[in-house]
């Protein structure tokens, strides 16, 4: 983004036929110019923190993240940035840290929202098997888990179909599960969420600064 910068004032000395009186008043054109100068400086510089504040509510928020139901991934206490207007320009892709309002129905307070990452996308059926999750019955690869972890849970009752004890996720909507699969409140309970309630992809991770670095 460029600022134009405001054109600085020319200032031209006119000889007088009183020595005194003309360096005076070419004095005074001279701290007119600077001060307004100043002034516009300062307009400028006023606008352009304004439209920044605009475009980090718009754009981008930090997120406190107050439980461990995504470690080892995100642990109690980090920090994360969060795009909000991404999901307006592309579509949500698998293992993508989403922040979302919190379902009706799901305890805790509705202005809490909450994180997890998406498993399943629309149209596609999720199961468990032996502890694993297969997406159209292909075995999903989730480095991001406990090599200890296993998924377990019974599907929900608002799928789009249940396909061969799997979960079809209907059409605007995702699955969603935390990568703490033992303590995590997901779409396992609450069922798949619509995309509609995304608030935005967690991409950053800004605190503690020794974990610093992309999600």
């Amino acid at each position: 983004m460029s600022i134009d910068q405001p054109e600085q004032q020319e200032t031209t000395l006119v000889a007088s036929p009183s020595g005194d009186g003309g360096e005076g008043n070419a004095d005074g054109k001279e701290k007119k110019s600077t001060a307004r100068i100043a002034i516009e400086w300062t307009a400028v510089l006023a606008g352009a923190l304004a439209l920044a504040l605009i475009l980090r509510a718009v754009l981008f928020q930090a997120y406190y993240i107050r439980f461990t139901s995504m470690e080892p991934t995100l642990s109690n206490g980090d920090r994360v940035l969060v795009n909000k207007l991404g999901y307006d320009l592309h579509d949500v892709n698998r293992g993508d840290l989403v922040v979302f309002e919190r379902p009706q129905g799901v305890s805790g307070r509705q202005t809490d929202d909450l994180i997890k990452r998406v498993i399943a996308l629309p149209g596609e059926v999720i199961k468990f098997v032996e502890g694993d999750v297969y997406i159209d019955d292909q075995r999903l690869h989730e480095p991001y888990l406990e090599p200890s972890a296993i998924t377990t849970g019974k599907m929900p009752s608002n799928c789009a179909a249940i396909v061969n004890e799997g979960c079809r996720v209907g059409a605007g909507e995702v699955f969603v599960m935390g990568d703490n699969r033992a303590n995590s409140t997901d779409s396992r309970s609450f069922g798949p969420i619509s995309e509609h309630l995304i608030v935005g992809h967690a991409f950053l991770r800004i605190w503690p600064v020794t974990e610093f670095g992309r999600l």
